[in-house]
């Protein structure tokens, strides 16, 4: 880091034993930061004294992170957990290396990638353990009994419209759909 950490405590005593595993912590978010981490303060605030409930900890962590600030703050929420300091401070870097890992993805414009929609077609000819579909893209398609799904091989048709999800490259004789799914009618009729 190029700004030394800096840790406080509030409303306690300072610590050396929670000094410590804060540190520990702290050396494990730089690791994880690949060299990132420009800053970071830690604040482990225990409640003001007569608050009702005086034994939950609190605990704040500021990092600086080239064009940015992060903050995580770890309030006790409903729950009991913080009752022992050493929880809250696990539960508040593990917050922070969740915010350093989405930091870092966004950074290198990493973009979660989402299942394309499944393609439709129509059965075109049933046989006693596979089938073929006829797909909105014109393409004809085997499948084997096993791939459907909500429904029985048996309780197929002919010209009944399903959605399928292929696989490339595992047959020979080409593409194959992996699971067949009946559907309602389609808007597209096939190609060709």
């Amino acid at each position: 880091m190029q700004v030394p950490l800096e840790i406080t405590f509030h409303n306690m005593d300072s610590s050396e034993f929670i000094e410590a595993k804060v540190r520990e912590r702290v050396d494990k978010l730089e690791r994880f930061a690949s060299g990132h981490l420009v800053r970071c303060s830690v604040a482990v605030e225990a409640p003001h004294k007569g608050h009702h409930r005086q034994s939950l900890y609190h605990v704040r962590i500021e990092m600086g992170v080239p064009g940015k600030e992060l903050v995580v703050s770890r309030d006790p929420g409903e729950t009991d957990a913080h009752r022992d300091v050493y929880v809250a401070i696990r539960d508040a870097f593990s917050a922070a290396e969740r915010q350093l890992a989405e930091h870092a993805r966004v950074a290198r414009h990493e973009v979660k990638t989402h299942e394309p929609p499944m393609l439709q077609g129509r059965i075109i000819r049933l046989f006693a353990e596979h089938g073929f579909i006829a797909t909105t893209d014109g393409r004809e398609i085997y499948f084997h009994r096993n791939a459907v799904v909500e429904k029985t091989f048996e309780g197929l048709s002919v010209d009944q419209p399903v959605a399928l999800a292929i696989v490339h490259d595992e047959s020979p004789a080409g593409p194959q759909a992996t699971t067949v799914r009946p559907i309602a009618e389609m808007k597209l009729e096939p190609q060709g």
